[in-house]
């Protein structure tokens, strides 16, 4: 048990609540710091009484003040930078995902720097690349290849990339960026590659449900992406660093067909239909092992099952969300 705190901003989503998990389980303290007030998907992970042992601070992240005194009142020794907005919220208002995407990282490393915190783990994403640059590559794109983005999503964590490096040739802070493909697992709700968790659920429930994207794309487990960003806001290398952090690439109709092994009913209710993502459908990951310890890979049917028993645990005790089924 070691005791230490972490800030955690963007908590309430996927991957944030999936940090402040593993963080629990290892004894940590982590500080939640996010504008919403809601903490159900933090919650759906660690019962009421793990939400006992969370700090929570609710504030803007573009907001210097807020996020600093944040920082100060609860003794922030490492970061974990979550907080954005995604895709479909930045194609539907620009402004607001340049604010909080990019002006939000800003603030974190320049708030980070002044208090003499080191190092920031932050997210990046595999939308820095577009489909072609698989093409180009002929081959998953890896960290050494330009990226290309095609949405403001991406071109805003690329953005980020470079205010990590400049924090670092001013300041002097390391970091590692993650770029992520399709996070799946309890929480992942929300967002352009969330329809696969969401088809777990529906089968849980029962309801029909189509994900809305096909072709092949890389599978990633929540609490694997969540163990990641831990290790990397703990240590790695001195610099400014980005890697891709990978999991199985496959169709997502192989995703489908391991979902109805598990779950056969979901036979009669799961569909695959839609474009192909705009992103590659698979990245090289190869590289973030030799930067970071700490890594873990869960493969997919040991994912897909644990989202089905927490989902049906949920269910069972009438606490499963399932709005997000009608989005």
């Amino acid at each position: 048990m070691s005791d230490r705190t972490f800030l955690v901003t963007g908590a309430l989503g996927c991957i944030g609540a999936w940090v402040v998990e593993r963080l629990l389980a290892r004894g940590d303290r982590p500080v939640v710091f996010d504008l919403g007030s809601e903490p159900r998907r933090i919650r759906d992970l660690v019962g009421d009484e793990g939400l006992q042992r969370v700090g929570f601070f609710q504030g803007d992240i573009a907001d210097p003040t807020e996020l600093g005194r944040c920082m100060d009142e609860h003794s922030v020794q490492h970061v974990v930078h979550l907080a954005g907005l995604q895709v479909p919220f930045c194609r539907a208002d620009p402004m607001a995902g340049a604010t909080v995407n990019v002006l939000g990282t800003v603030n974190v490393f320049e708030q980070a720097a002044r208090r003499g915190i080191g190092r920031v783990a932050y997210a990046s994403s595999a939308a820095v690349y577009e489909r072609d640059d698989e093409v180009r590559a002929g081959r998953a794109p890896g960290e050494e290849q330009a990226p290309h983005p095609n949405t403001h999503y991406g071109v805003y964590k690329l953005c980020n990339e470079g205010t990590a490096r400049v924090s670092f040739l001013e300041h002097g802070t390391s970091s590692i960026g993650l770029r992520p493909l399709t996070v799946y697992g309890v929480g992942r709700d929300q967002g352009m590659t969330s329809g696969p968790t969401k088809a777990i659920k529906a089968a849980v429930v029962g309801r029909p449900y189509t994900i809305g994207f096909s072709g092949r794309t890389d599978f990633l487990y929540a609490a694997d992406c969540a163990e990641a960003f831990i290790a990397a806001a703990e240590g790695g290398p001195e610099g400014a660093h980005v890697f891709n952090i990978a999991g199985e690439s496959l169709e997502v109709s192989a995703f489908r067909e391991e979902l109805v092994r598990q779950c056969p009913e979901a036979a009669e209710l799961v569909s695959v239909e839609g474009p192909e993502l705009p992103v590659p459908g698979a990245i090289d990951g190869d590289a973030l092992g030799g930067a970071i310890d700490g890594l873990t890979h869960t493969p997919l049917s040991d994912g897909i099952a644990r989202t089905f028993e927490r989902f049906r645990a949920l269910h069972g005790a009438s606490e499963l969300h399932v709005a997000d089924l009608d989005a």
